[in-house]
């Protein structure tokens, strides 16, 4: 009998099963392979503080991080990269890492350092999801960890305050939308008939961009000119996340 699987994440809201890039990223994947994960909403828990999501624990195995879990569902016979050709294999790596060099720290300034998504949803959101008196902390502690990684990554001299690197980062940003929009085309997944682990990272990233109703961002307005993008998230929804599960 195979050993029971649970997934800690941050919960859903905006229509989709969590509004964590990298909680999604796992999701979508334990979709994929046909994996058979409990899910464990760390909303409104003092794991807000203390959990690093997503977290699968599955019997005395503890994992973390998408790749860690991802690499831990295929030690499991759960490879929905099983037909990749080693080409395909090396490109999924290749769009993997642009997503992380290009993308994330232009998703983390549009959700946590630009100051009207911040204060009207991002805070808001997660202020609401955290036990009181976390509900006052969790947003800043989230907002300035965020900020710490932008610089940290992008803040290369003679770049070194924020208002300095954001038009690095949001150009970086739509150059890896258009890269992804080209590479799609008319497919429904990036690699043949069936969603592999390359779509679950662009979905995990793309997601909470297409769904979440932003009050200012130039990213959004970029990838709702990219048709094939927002359908390729949609089409996952829709698929491998019922509607019986509205998630907000």
């Amino acid at each position: 009998m195979a050993t029971a699987m649970e997934l800690r994440c941050w919960g859903g809201d905006w229509g989709l099963p969590s509004v964590h890039t990298e909680s999604l990223i796992v999701l979508a994947y334990a979709k994929f392979s046909g994996a058979k994960v409990t899910i464990r909403p760390i909303d409104w828990t003092w794991k807000t503080l203390t959990a690093t999501v997503p977290e699968l624990i599955c019997g005395d195995s503890v994992v973390q991080e998408p790749i860690q879990i991802l690499n831990f569902l295929r030690k499991q016979r759960f490879n929905a990269d099983y037909d990749l050709t080693a080409r395909q294999g090396a490109d999924t790596m290749a769009y993997i890492a642009m997503l992380e060099e290009k993308l994330h720290s232009a998703l983390l300034h549009t959700f946590w350092v630009d100051a009207e998504n911040y204060s009207n949803l991002t805070r808001p959101w997660f202020a609401s999801r955290s036990p009181f008196p976390l509900n006052f902390f969790i947003p800043s502690y989230h907002a300035n960890n965020a900020l710490s990684r932008i610089l940290l990554t992008k803040g290369d001299a003679p770049l070194h305050r924020i208002s300095e690197v954001e038009g690095k980062i949001y150009s970086d940003g739509k150059e890896c939308l258009n890269l992804l929009s080209y590479r799609l085309g008319t497919a429904n997944y990036f690699f043949g008939n069936l969603p592999t682990s390359l779509d679950a990272f662009v979905f995990g990233f793309l997601a909470p961009l297409h769904k979440a109703s932003l009050p200012s961002s130039s990213l959004q307005n970029h990838l709702r000119q990219l048709d094939n993008l927002t359908r390729f998230c949609d089409n996952i929804l829709a698929v491998y996340f019922n509607s019986d599960h509205p998630y907000g």
